[in-house]
């Protein structure tokens, strides 16, 4: 598909009202029971420090930042979600939120924060080489950027679960993992979104080559409490859905 981040922001755009309902304060299921405990875990204490959620959507993990004592700036590129954003906001927890585009920052200075989170954002951005590059100018030296991804060794084009008649689940089937470039996933009940699929290497090396140092990589898998609390996350033993990096400039 020849297409680009505009387009992907403007279906975003379209899917802000059903995401934000599907969105609390924790994020959505997945986010609590996968993505928060390790993102969390990487981030550490972030108590007065400045810190960038690039890609914030409506805005959850900026104002569980903040309530940590952190100093955050919220980006994203769909004004719908900046306005659900900003409702859910408290007056009490100072964010600063700008609408913008994760490969395109100018308008945030050089050696600006201590540390950028992107959560679930960087599979949805056409030029993840040059959102790489400025999330690095951004960044202060020796700062951290942390950020999660759909796993690009299992959700490809034409990916999903390989059923029986009866509709149980046989095996995770992945397919066109070579492929680089744009492909539509329907997420909700009607829009189709526009996820950008690269491959392992092309993550790292696009990593290296900006001039990060790659620290830790972890796969979420549930823990025996989420098991227990929500035992539908046991096929997530099965096959990772994602991937988290934590890298330093």
């Amino acid at each position: 598909m020849n297409i680009g981040t505009t387009e992907a922001a403007a279906r975003w755009d379209r899917f802000a009202d059903e995401y934000a309902r599907n969105h609390g304060e924790m994020g959505d299921l997945h986010k609590e029971a996968l993505l928060n405990p390790v993102l969390f875990s990487l981030i550490g204490d972030v108590s007065r420090k400045k810190l960038l959620d690039a890609g914030c959507g409506e805005g959850y993990l900026s104002r569980l930042l903040a309530r940590q004592g952190a100093l955050v700036t919220g980006v994203d590129y769909s004004p719908r979600m900046l306005e659900h954003a900003k409702s859910r906001t408290p007056n009490e927890l100072v964010i600063g939120y700008h609408h913008g585009n994760l490969e395109e920052l100018d308008f945030l200075e050089d050696d600006q924060f201590q540390l950028v989170v992107s959560n679930m954002v960087i599979q949805d951005l056409a030029d993840y080489e040059k959102a790489f590059q400025e999330v690095y100018r951004v960044l202060e030296k020796d700062g951290y950027f942390i950020f999660s991804i759909l796993h690009p060794c299992f959700v490809t084009p034409n990916s999903g679960w390989v059923k029986t008649e009866e509709g149980s689940k046989l095996y995770w089937k992945t397919d066109r993992y070579f492929y680089e470039g744009a492909y539509e996933q329907r997420i909700g009940k009607e829009e189709k979104m526009i996820l950008f699929h690269r491959t392992l290497t092309s993550y790292i090396n696009a990593l290296v080559q900006t001039g990060f140092l790659i620290e830790e990589v972890v796969e979420p898998k549930p823990s025996e409490e989420v098991l227990m609390k929500y035992p539908s996350f046991g096929e997530d033993l099965r096959c990772a859905d994602f991937l988290v990096f934590k890298v330093k400039k």
